[in-house]
């Protein structure tokens, strides 16, 4: 018996009498996630666990709009607020290696402080060096350490230039040092000739001491060498010693203050030593001996900038620990990067110009990444996953990692990591990181799945007017709802589920028609939105939308796709299938055709000749033959060629919801039935004959309603699906007016049989004992058209032979 759908059976409605308030106004605002509890179990999960490994992060997976950001975003800020702010993270020079830059970490809001402090400490250096040289008690123990050298080197000279005198020679001193030059019995210098006329006993003696003279000013001059370097050191520990006056007082004030810090009071340690042994760079007493260019140079540079603190991370206005959410996950983003300068011609860099990333900016806390924005850049998920490994931040250059650049630069010390990663993304990119990445399943082991779907109970539709309430509390061009305009809102919800019994979670798209509707509301001059707002909205938002699909339709109503909603044809039928714009989705006809003639090739799908049929499609029609084979080959082979087409297709065809359409035009050929042109049919088959659930119901009996309202309702058209559909279907309100007014017609089936029944107003008989069918049914005729196939190839094949 063949039934049909009543209006009852076409959607579900929210009934707007049951709100127990007269508008939204008088709810609380709803600040929870709706129906996602399993997703917010497992992120609190994530976020309790805290572990040492960094290996309880979380990957959030959903589709678009279903609140896995707001969730996110709910969840760490209330979550951070209870725990305390991470130390702050300050790079420093490295006096021992200073191509690798050392961090410092300071309690929370103490970097900034530590900076002030180094920068008090090199004003105060600045402006007491050469000060402190000019005091009177240092220039007068310098004046006494110079006597006391120069008092030596004229003892010295003096020594030298007696023993010269006793051996007959005066000391002449010149720029390139002493000459010792002869002298005569008057006392004089002998010059070149009277030395040569000096009998030559004499003169031999006086080269022979003149030799042992030179080895004594080289002894002297030693000496004199000594006690100059003597004096120099003495003057250095002078300096030492005053600028050491100058700088303890400070030092043991600062490392007092850090005295808990080990790392900053070991700095503050090596920061005397540099500056005591470099005393000479503050008093620019060498900067005359240097070149131009390089006294240029050295001019530019800040010769105090090594005691200077570079702040990379402050966590002083950070309440509790830090959220940082990276829209952009470059390398240099997430690990931060350490910048360079063009200076006279050349690139230099220094530890001041060590920029920090996410990472740093999240240490301590949490981060939050895109996985699609992620993925996008190799690198950044390789350094994430060592990082994550090794526990430690280590800024390195991109260009130097790829083998790109030669020149080695700064490397700073890695910082330790502590941190909860959550990444937002897809199912798909989970499931292919799962399965390929080694390290993915150990890193994120929590998944948070977020549902596109929630039960549709009263609770959930008191969640929704609340919802409604938050959006007009947060947004004033949002209005509140009637209860008539919630329950409206509650029926899209389930449209966009495409099920009765759930609503969706996509509450983004819920809250566009939210505003779109206080929007129309707006326009009427109402204070409140009610049902005819929502549905101005909702049928705007369609319209807007809607452009290919109107196309579509013209086309059919011009006759340039073939669709044929009246009469009755043997071989052809309308099917229904589904486009997807994006933003849109809605039910499209499409004719399809079968021509069946003697031969052994089965079913041929043209489709999938023509390389146009996907693998689903191309399995359903395969199914066919199986069904086919069970119902008719009992007693003889399937001998027969079955071709069938989606007439007027140029694009792949995917899906098996359309076998069951293909099947009634392969049986309607073979009996030789008419099929009513006015019934669409959509509905998967499997080899038994039971009509399997398929999707998009909705939008295929939507789109073929359209077809036919377009071209005129004659009162006989309509469309078969599969009974386990029925759920599915929240039809619109004009769709149902014309089911009740018997203008249209849509009937739910679970077995081939009825849909034949119901195409051809043909009984499609039972099957007998001995395998045949009753006489005058679809199936005997099928069954008989089959047998004659097969006796006329053996017929043909023994006349060949």
């Amino acid at each position: 018996m063949t039934r049909e759908l009543g209006s009852s059976d076409l959607r579900r409605i929210c009934i707007a009498d049951d709100f127990s308030f007269e508008t939204t106004e008088e709810l609380d605002p709803l600040k929870e996630i709706i129906g996602q509890d399993r997703a917010l179990g497992a992120i609190e999960l994530g976020l309790g666990v805290k572990d040492d490994e960094n290996r309880y992060n979380i990957y959030v997976a959903g589709e678009p709009g279903t609140g896995k950001n707001s969730a996110i975003n709910n969840f760490l800020n209330r979550v951070s607020k209870e725990e305390e702010a991470p130390p702050d993270i300050c790079y420093v020079h490295n006096f021992d290696n200073p191509d690798c830059p050392q961090y410092l970490q300071l309690e929370a809001g103490k970097g900034c402080e530590f900076q002030e402090d180094m920068e008090e400490l090199i004003e105060h250096l600045e402006d007491g060096v050469s000060d402190t040289f000019e005091t009177g008690e240092y220039k007068q123990r310098k004046e006494a350490i110079d006597n006391e050298f120069n008092q030596k080197k004229k003892l010295l000279f003096e020594e030298l230039e007696e023993e010269a005198s006793e051996r007959g020679f005066l000391l002449q001193r010149t720029p390139f040092g002493l000459n010792t030059v002869p002298k005569g019995e008057d006392g004089e210098p002998l010059d070149q000739q009277q030395f040569s006329n000096l009998e030559d006993e004499r003169r031999e003696k006086l080269e022979s001491q003149q030799e042992e003279l030179q080895d004594l000013i080289q002894e002297t001059m030693q000496k004199v060498m000594e006690a100059e370097e003597e004096r120099n050191e003495k003057i250095q520990n002078l300096k030492k010693e005053a600028i050491s006056f100058l700088l303890d007082p400070m030092l043991r004030k600062l490392e007092a203050k850090y005295e808990g810090n080990e790392r900053v009071v070991e700095y503050l340690h090596n920061v005397k030593e540099d500056i005591l042994e470099n005393i000479d760079d503050f008093t620019n007493q060498n900067s005359g001996n240097q070149p131009a260019a390089m006294a240029q140079l050295a001019a530019a540079q800040d010769q105090f900038v090594k005691y200077r603190a570079n702040v990379l991370v402050n966590n002083g206005d950070t309440e509790g620990a830090p959220v940082v959410i990276e829209d952009n996950a470059t390398y240099p983003n997430l690990f931060g990067a350490v910048e360079k300068k063009a200076q006279f011609g050349m690139m230099s860099t220094d530890f001041t110009m060590i920029k920090p990333g996410a990472l740093h900016e999240a240490n301590g806390g949490y981060l939050v990444l895109k996985a699609k924005n992620l993925f996008r850049y190799g690198l950044s998920w390789e350094g994430l996953k060592t990082a994550l490994n090794q526990g430690e931040i280590k800024i390195e250059d991109p260009a130097q990692m790829l083998g790109y650049a030669s020149t080695k630069g700064l490397q700073p010390e890695p910082i330790p990591l502590s941190i909860k990663v959550v990444l937002i993304g897809n199912r798909r990119i989970y499931n292919i990181l799962n399965s390929f990445e080694e390290d993915f399943q150990k890193l994120f082991n929590v998944k948070s799945d977020f549902d596109n779907e929630m039960d549709w109970e009263e609770s959930e539709e008191v969640k929704i007017a609340r919802f409604i309430n938050d959006q007009a509390s947060d947004n004033s061009e949002v209005k509140h709802f009637y209860p008539s305009g919630v329950a409206k809102v509650v029926e899209y919800s389930s449209e966009m589920a495409r099920d009765k019994e759930k609503l969706s979670t996509k509450f983004s798209e819920i809250t566009e028609l939210v505003k779109e509707s206080s929007y129309w509301a707006k326009q009427d001059g109402e204070e409140y939105v009610d049902e005819d707002h929502v549905q101005k909205a909702m049928e705007e938002k369609i319209e807007r939308r809607s452009l290919i699909k109107d196309k579509i339709h013209e086309y059919i109503d011009r006759g340039k796709i073939f669709i044929d909603i009246k009469g009755k044809e043997v071989g052809q039928i309308t099917g229904l299938s589904v486009l997807d714009t994006g933003d849109f989705t809605f039910g499209k006809p499409a004719r399809i055709t079968a021509n069946v003639y003697a031969g052994k090739e089965g079913v041929v799908n043209i489709d999938r000749e023509a390389d146009l049929s996907g693998n689903t499609h191309t399995k359903g029609v395969m199914i066919l033959k199986g069904y086919l084979g069970q119902k008719f080959a009992y007693d003889k082979p399937l001998s027969l060629t079955a071709n069938i087409a989606f007439e007027q297709s140029y694009s792949k065809i995917d899906g098996d919801s359309a076998s069951s359409t293909e099947l009634y035009a392969i049986i309607s050929r073979l009996a030789d039935l008419e099929i009513n042109q006015g019934i669409a049919v959509t509905g998967s088959v499997n080899q038994k004959g039971e009509i399997q659930p398929i999707g998009g119901a909705k939008e295929k009996v939507e789109g073929f309603y359209e077809v036919c309202k377009q071209q005129g309702l004659t009162g006989d058209q309509g469309v078969i699906l599969p009974e386990e559909n029925i759920d599915n279907l929240m039809l619109n309100d004009e769709i149902i007016d014309s089911v009740e007014a018997g203008e249209f017609h849509i009937y739910p089936v679970k077995k081939v049989s009825e849909g034949l029944e119901i195409l051809t107003d043909t009984p499609a008989g039972a099957e007998l004992k001995n395998g045949e069918y009753e006489e005058g049914t679809i199936f005997a005729q099928v069954d008989e058209r089959i047998r004659e196939i097969h006796e006329a190839l053996n017929s043909t094949e023994d006349e060949e032979e």
